[in-house]
């Protein structure tokens, strides 16, 4: 997968919270025994799979003050904090279709997948590169 061109035609695209953009690989539309499957089948089955192509930020931290007895006295952080998600661009997720929202973005289908509803992550070794 070309995650470079992927990078410049979503460029203007912002996933929000702890959502993740996947592009649903190609589906087959024959069975391995030669039958022809109707079309739409590959998007009714319950699991899908494809490629993270944009990730959100996660899950927002709420602001906590470190001494409760004088919080008008503290200097508040106004910059909010996030816990990050799992999901990385070019991993390849296989979630739950259920929860997932399907677009269609210049053309390309993508679906729009809660992190708590990807099951499995399967990502290529960068630590060698």
């Amino acid at each position: 997968m070309n995650t470079v061109m992927k990078a410049d035609i979503l460029k203007n695209l912002i996933v929000v919270n702890d959502n993740v953009l996947v592009q649903p690989c190609t589906s087959k539309s024959k069975t391995k025994s030669g039958l022809f499957l109707p079309p739409g089948y590959a998007e009714k089955e319950v699991l899908q799979k494809g490629y993270v192509v944009k990730v959100g930020p996660g899950i927002p931290v709420p602001y906590f003050p470190d001494d409760d007895s004088e919080p008008w006295k503290q200097k508040r952080d106004e910059s909010v904090r996030y816990i990050p998600l799992q999901s990385m661009v070019g991993d390849l997720a296989i979630f739950l279709m259920k929860n997932a929202i399907e677009i269609s973005y210049n053309d390309q289908k993508y679906f729009i997948v809660p992190q708590h509803s990807i099951l499995l992550l399967e990502r290529e070794d960068t630590a060698g590169s």
